[in-house]
C-alpha cells in the first residue's frame, strides 16, 4: 500500500509513519523543503511551493491522510487564532489540489479534526450524531475544516474525518500534565470536573489504520477511548502511577490569567464516546485510563 501523510513531522504524523514502515508500507510525506530518506519505503515529496510538482510521485497513491496545520498550543493571539485556522483550510484545500489532478484516485482520503468541533459541556455526551458544532474558536475552526475537507468526497473519494481526542504518549499533552506531579505539584486544575475525552497515541494509529481497511467508514469518526474522564480523576490517577500526591489546586482564575482564551483547553471540556469505531468493531488496547497511563509513565519511570 502507498500512503500519503501530510503534516507527516508531528507527533501523530511521526507515530504513523513508522507504524506504516513497519507494515512493509511506501510512505510519501509531503513537506515544504527538499528532503531525502535513507529508508528505501519512505518518501518526502515536495508540496505547497511554486517549485513543487507533487503530481508526479503521488500518482498511484491509496490512501491521503492529513495532518497538517499549525500547533494549537501556543497562546491564542489574534494572529495565531488566524494563523491555526488559515493553515488547516489552505492546507486540506492543497490536498483537493492534488487529489483532483491525480488520474487515478486514493481509495480514501482521511482528514484529521478534533472533538473540539462539538463545543464544551459539563452534562452533554457526543457521539457522531450529534451534528451541531459548538460555538467556540475551536470548535468553529474545526468546523470549518471539516466542511473544506468534505469537498473532497465530490471527487468520489471515501472521505473519513477523525475527531480526535487529546492523545496520551510519550510526546503530546501527558508530559505535561504530568511534570508538576513529577515536582510534587499536582493538583486539581479549575474545578476538576470538565470532562477530558483521550485516546493512547498506539490506538490512534491503529484506528486510522482501521479506518483505511474499512470501506464501510465514511464521515466523521471519534477518536477518542470509551472511557472519557473527568479531569480529576486525570491527575489522580497521573500521581497514582508514578506515586505522587495530588493535592495542589491550580485555580481557574489563574489558568485563564496564565493562558487567556487557550486555557478553554484545559479549563472545559466534552465527554465524547467513539460510537462509529466500536460499531465497526474497533478494539481498543487501551480501553481504559489505568491502562494507557501505565503503559506510558511506568516505561518513562524506567528509562529515567
Amino acid at each position: 500500500m502507498k500512503v500519503a501523510i501530510a503534516g507527516g513531522s508531528g507527533f501523530i504524523g511521526k507515530h504513523l509513519t513508522r507504524y506504516f514502515l513497519n507494515k512493509g508500507h511506501d510512505v510519501f510525506i509531503l513537506t515544504r523543503s527538499e528532503k531525502t530518506s535513507s529508508e528505501k519505503r519512505l518518501h518526502y515529496v515536495k508540496w505547497l511551493s511554486d517549485s513543487a510538482t507533487p503530481l508526479a510521485s503521488l500518482e498511484g497513491i491509496d490512501a491521503v491522510i492529513n495532518l497538517a496545520g499549525k500547533s494549537i498550543n501556543s497562546l491564542w493571539t489574534e494572529k495565531t487564532k488566524m494563523d491555526i485556522f488559515s493553515s488547516r483550510i489552505s492546507s486540506t484545500k492543497a490536498i483537493y489540489s492534488i487529489i483532483d489532478g491525480l488520474q487515478k484516485k486514493p481509495s480514501v482520503f482521511i482528514n484529521a479534526s478534533a472533538v473540539g468541533f462539538y463545543g464544551t459541556s459539563i452534562d452533554q455526551t457526543f457521539t457522531e450524531d450529534s451534528i451541531e458544532a459548538g460555538k467556540d474558536f475551536l470548535a468553529k475552526t474545526v468546523d470549518a475544516w471539516e466542511k473544506e475537507a468534505a469537498k473532497i468526497g465530490e471527487l468520489h473519494v471515501r472521505t473519513v474525518i477523525i475527531r480526535i481526542g487529546i492523545v496520551f504518549g510519550h510526546e503530546g499533552a501527558l508530559p505535561s500534565l504530568a511534570l508538576p506531579y513529577k515536582l510534587f505539584a499536582g493538583g486539581k486544575l479549575g474545578t476538576g470536573q470538565q470532562w477530558v475525552s483521550w485516546i493512547h497515541v498506539k490506538d490512534l494509529i491503529a484506528l486510522i489504520d482501521h479506518t483505511i481497511h474499512t470501506s464501510e467508514i465514511s464521515g466523521p469518526i471519534n477518536a477518542t477511548a470509551p472511557s472519557p474522564v473527568k479531569m480529576n480523576q486525570l491527575g489522580k490517577t497521573i500521581g497514582k502511577i508514578i506515586h505522587r500526591p495530588h493535592w495542589l489546586p491550580a485555580p481557574s482564575f489563574a489558568l485563564k490569567t496564565l493562558l487567556g482564551e487557550m486555557s478553554i483547553m484545559v479549563l472545559e471540556g466534552q465527554k465524547v464516546i467513539p460510537m462509529k469505531a466500536l460499531q465497526h468493531h474497533f478494539h481498543f488496547v487501551y480501553p481504559t485510563l489505568d491502562e494507557a497511563l501505565s503503559d506510558i509513565l511506568k516505561k518513562q519511570m524506567k528509562s529515567s
